[in-house]
């Protein structure tokens, strides 16, 4: 078994790393109030939550590392859509009227809010999808306006999903494709996918969701209409409910691609990813370029370079699937 962290570079030198490794004598006499907002309750349900959240706490693990001190150099408050994205203009709004010193927003309909509700305030976007395809930026080296940070996917990632699919169960003739339909996101995997499908021969079932009572529901209709296959979007929803999707698809027997490492360890079949906590720590460094006074359309927004195919053993088994040596070669981690 071997692993291949994920590093994560700019589309253009920044010198994030070059920075000094701790605050330069801060002088401000209050400390930056910094504020999360997140479309669901997945990253950031709550700024100190038990069992705390994986963006956040890899959030300050960042900020800890490069000398800053919470309570001394920053605050942190945490407001979640949980979600209803329809509180979030009203939320962005409440958000921007306290003004902050800065706002990192995660995920695509968080960031999209945030922009909505301010033109001033930085804003530094964690894990969102095709930022610039979104209007969130003017382009990736170039961001303009208020608005930098990470992206959570690269341009071929979807295909690359579909493809590995495709490896691990030869036979896959028709894929069942679930996703949260309200995050912007499902449209540009749907846009993505239909022309990788057409390449590799596999029709593809879109599914869109809007609560977890629809999965079984929408995976079950899915199966009837002869998916042989599914592939999970990466979006804060699926990521929130990882466990209960990976139990279902279980029960429906089939093969399946999940967009978080974490689903292929609660027992899903295989996974092709980036690194939550990777992405999240590195927004640390957006920040602290913004407080020693880079404005954020000066910090070019930072892609994917390299993600994780993570494959479950003991899953495929259980579907009597044997994973070709090709595709084990590839993976950056087997569980047996």
């Amino acid at each position: 078994m071997r692993m291949v962290r994920v590093v994560l570079l700019a589309v253009v030198g920044l010198g994030l790393l070059a920075v000094p490794s701790a605050p330069q004598a801060q002088s401000q006499v209050s400390p930056r109030r910094i504020v999360f907002l997140a479309s669901d309750g997945v990253y950031v349900p709550a700024c100190t939550p038990n069992p705390p959240s994986v963006g956040v706490v890899a959030f300050l693990e960042g900020l800890r590392s490069l000398g800053y001190r919470e309570g001394q150099d920053f605050t942190i408050e945490c407001r979640s859509a949980e979600s209803q994205y329809e509180r979030l203009e009203a939320l962005a709004a409440e958000v921007a009227q306290r003004n902050p010193a800065v706002i990192v927003a995660s995920a695509a309909p968080a960031s999209l809010a945030a922009k909505r509700a301010t033109s001033t305030i930085p804003i530094v976007s964690v894990y969102t999808a095709d930022p610039v395809g979104l209007g969130l930026v003017a382009s990736l080296a170039r961001p303009g306006a208020n608005v930098t940070g990470l992206s959570a996917l690269a341009s071929d990632y979807v295909a690359k999903s579909l493809e590995l699919l495709k490896q691990a169960a030869p036979r896959t003739s028709r894929v069942g494709v679930l996703g949260h339909g309200a995050n912007p996101t499902y449209a540009m995997y749907r846009r993505e996918l239909e022309p990788a499908g057409r390449a590799l021969g596999i029709a593809l079932d879109f599914g869109p969701v809007s609560a977890l009572t629809d999965v079984e529901a929408t995976l079950s209709a899915m199966q009837r209409r002869g998916a042989d296959a599914f592939l999970v979007m990466h979006q804060p929803f699926t990521f929130a409910h990882r466990q209960h999707i990976v139990d279902v698809v279980t029960r429906r027997q089939v093969p399946a691609i999940h967009g978080s490492r974490e689903a292929v360890e609660l027992g899903g079949l295989m996974s092709y990813s980036v690194s939550v906590e990777d992405v999240f720590r590195r927004a640390a460094l957006f920040v602290d370029r913004i407080f020693r006074g880079v404005k954020p359309a000066d910090l070019p927004v930072e892609q994917p370079t390299t993600f994780q195919l993570t494959i479950n053993l003991k899953a495929a088994r259980a579907l009597r699937l044997t994973i070709p040596p090709s595709l084990l070669l590839l993976a950056d981690r087997i569980i047996e």
